[in-house]
């Protein structure tokens, strides 16, 4: 079946994991008009400083250790784990931070995963991965080569994802990890919205599928119309078993979030930007966190479906 984010009155719902989403970089290969990983303030990202980076983490698991009852969120929610996900950007255009950080996060305590656009995703950086993750998605957003050009989905010297090399990569990170979870991200906008990917997610066999309506957090380029974005949804019912929607309601503040700087951040439905905490590291996790908080309501209904399932 196809999970919702329709709230659910449980107390305290027992959760396999909180997710900890750290967009380790803004800077990409692709310029995807609807990009929303787009950060105010200077400074330089935090991934380059590898101390302060393990810093960070030991104090992002000693807040959100499932031991720590002192955790205010433990009011809302309980969590048996917590996942650190890397994103971007594009985080594999520091390949060799993220080969540091993934072990570091793992000895620390957190389970590890990694969101990419796949061009940097070689099959041999894949297998090099696939031991330290517990997850690993892609974005993919059309299988038609002008309408990934449309969208921004090319690098500057033109090139787009190979789907081929992108499989094959996906391939050898299972054969190394068998546990290894694979999800596809796929944002639904004005370009995309009338494809039909079946074909396409069926051939990378992806454990979950997730369906994104294009939120206008940086920019209303390419919005998509509410109907546009149901028959979307309503066109891959047959992949229902792994495909998940969240609409623009969906994704406002149900997400943990950290930009490159370092800070808490969240979105707001109605207007553009973020709003942001300190730097964690200025004064720490607790302050941070609460400074920017969370829809506790939401983000429980996004893992509700199955405590087995790996979401993000």
């Amino acid at each position: 079946m196809m999970h919702s984010l329709a709230r659910k009155g449980r107390v305290r719902p027992q959760l396999l994991e909180l997710v900890i989403n750290w967009h380790i970089t803004e800077a990409c290969n692709y310029r995807c008009r609807y990009c929303y990983a787009h950060w105010a303030g200077a400074g330089r990202e935090l991934v380059h400083n590898i101390p302060a980076t393990t810093l960070m983490l030991e104090n992002l698991w000693q807040y959100f250790d499932p031991k720590n009852l002192a955790n205010p969120l433990r009011r809302q929610m309980d969590w048996q784990g917590v996942r650190l996900n890397l994103a971007g950007g594009e985080p594999l255009l520091y390949p060799e931070r993220v080969q540091q950080i993934l072990p570091v996060a793992r000895d620390i305590g957190f389970t590890t995963s990694l969101i990419t656009n796949g061009s940097r995703l070689s099959p041999e950086r894949s297998q090099q991965l696939a031991p330290y993750l517990s997850m690993l998605g892609v974005s993919l957003d059309s299988g038609i080569s002008t309408i990934n050009r449309q969208i921004g989905r090319q690098s500057r010297h033109g090139q787009l994802l190979n789907i081929e090399q992108l499989e094959e990569a996906i391939g050898k990170a299972k054969h190394h990890n068998p546990k290894l979870q694979i999800k596809l991200n796929t944002v639904v906008n004005a370009l995309n919205c009338h494809e039909d990917l079946s074909a396409l997610i069926q051939r990378l066999a992806p454990h979950r599928w997730k369906v994104l309506r294009m939120l206008p957090v940086v920019t209303d380029e390419l919005m998509v119309s509410d109907s546009d974005f149901q028959g979307f949804v309503a066109r891959h019912q047959p992949l229902g078993d792994i495909l998940c929607a969240e609409d623009n309601t969906d994704m406002v503040e149900s997400y943990v979030m950290i930009d490159p700087l370092g800070r808490f951040f969240q979105n707001a439905l109605g207007q553009f930007g973020y709003r942001y905490s300190r730097p964690i590291q200025e004064i720490g996790v607790d302050q941070a966190f609460a400074a920017v908080g969370m829809d506790s309501a939401k983000f429980c209904a996004r893992y509700l479906g199955s405590l087995d399932e790996v979401a993000e």
